[in-house]
């Protein structure tokens, strides 16, 4: 499970690097009086925070990650929510950056 834990790490940095990206144009966005909305994500995604910016999605999603990788064995369940929320945060990227 250790490869398992170093992919999700791996995929981590990447959708930081973006996310931190996305938040300065969301940032510029907000300024240009753009943007107005309450979250990144709907009630019905794995998130159970809301937030306008990514950076607090990935620190959710971090913090998941590192819970798991204190785990023997790894929580299933906690790897699908993972899994889940690493996938929704790389597709609204791609979404956010293709706009």
């Amino acid at each position: 499970m250790n490869a398992v834990i170093e992919q999700l790490n791996n995929n981590l940095k990447i959708v930081y690097r973006q996310a931190l990206d996305a938040d300065l144009q969301l940032d510029e966005l907000a300024k240009q009086g753009k943007g107005k909305f309450v979250a990144l994500f709907n009630k019905e995604s794995a998130f159970e925070l809301e937030a306008k910016r990514f950076k607090p999605y990935v620190l959710d999603l971090a913090a998941d990650v590192d819970s798991l990788s204190q785990q023997d064995p790894i929580d299933t369940e906690l790897l699908k929510i993972a899994v889940l929320k690493l996938q929704q945060l790389h597709q609204l990227l791609s979404t956010f950056k293709a706009a």
